[in-house]
């Protein structure tokens, strides 16, 4: 029987069979991918699946196989850094939900996810949230951002998920795909999902007032399914976004705004730092290529270790 993982708990899985009933599964004893085994998870949410009914068991199952995956995302290990833990996988697009303040998301943190959706061919979208706590800097920071990232060919999206602002626009973005949610604890990931399904109150807190930074309110990945069409999976709130599978001399064809000048360098290995010659340089000294890109690349390249891929 086919079916798709809608929730991960580590042990247990729940699956969606095609004539839509849901039904709790596990792994046998042995199960075994080839190429996920440096991963900490070897069925993510978005997985197609093979599970057969267990014996005596009218709602429990058992995965026997695992089809071949369109993409996935994944991110450093919280147990070991030097292993992957899939988030989701045969995604259409993946959204950061990201907010200016309270808690305020660096630019690092939104860059990682992006080469990370590039690494692996996902389409990326930024969403904004929490436009109604942004005072008139945190306006004039989020507008220098939407002209960064549009220039660069992202959709951004500007959302207070409380007021209900910009829900209708966030609708037509997930109408028909399968996106994956994710960002920082406290962005405000489960009020927006309240609003795309008001019927699933998922749980929210505020943010930490001593620490400024988010509460997490989910524990694991889950789909849900869209009235209009299309599928959501939310994820747990992300402290750190860790590079994984990406060499130190691939790093910049994950920059997008980077690609055009790549061919253009002195040196076919230049890594854009202190080489001479430099096409990607030249750009950001005259404003083609934003600064404070360039400086989230040097700072991502220098967090590469030889053994983080």
């Amino acid at each position: 029987m086919q079916a798709t993982i809608y929730k991960s708990t580590g042990s247990w899985y729940v699956a969606k069979s095609a004539t839509g009933e849901f039904l709790q599964a596990r792994l046998p004893g042995i199960f075994k991918i080839d190429g996920d085994i440096t991963s900490t998870n070897p069925i993510a949410v978005g997985d197609e699946v093979t599970i057969s009914m267990e014996d005596g068991g009218q709602d429990t199952a058992v995965i026997t196989d695992i089809a071949e995956r369109k993409n996935y995302i994944v991110r450093s290990s919280p147990q070991s850094r030097h292993k992957k833990h899939i988030v989701a996988a045969n995604l259409d697009q993946a959204v950061l939900v990201c907010t200016v303040r309270e808690p305020r998301t660096s630019q690092g943190f939104i860059d990682r996810f992006l080469v990370t959706a590039a690494a692996y061919h996902i389409p990326a979208v930024l969403v904004f949230n929490k436009k109604d706590v942004y005072k008139a800097k945190d306006i004039e920071k989020f507008a220098h951002w939407k002209e960064v990232y549009e220039s660069i060919g992202y959709t951004v999206l500007l959302t207070a998920a409380a007021a209900g602002e910009g829900i209708r626009e966030l609708e037509q973005v997930l109408h028909n795909k399968t996106s994956l949610l994710s960002g920082h604890s406290g962005v405000g990931k489960s009020t927006l999902i309240n609003q795309v399904l008001p019927d699933l109150q998922l749980k929210t807190k505020n943010v930490s007032g001593w620490s400024g930074k988010g509460m997490h309110t989910t524990t694991f990945a889950e789909m849900f399914d869209l009235p209009g069409g299309g599928r959501l999976i939310d994820t747990p709130g992300l402290r750190e976004f860790g590079i994984v599978d990406i060499p130190k001399a691939e790093l910049s064809h994950y920059f997008l705004d980077m690609q055009p000048y790549l061919n253009s360098c002195q040196f076919n290995n230049c890594q854009h730092l202190d080489e001479p010659g430099c096409a990607v340089k030249e750009a950001v000294e005259a404003g083609e290529i934003d600064m404070e890109r360039y400086l989230s690349y040097v700072a991502i390249w220098h967090s590469i270790g030889e053994k983080d891929y």
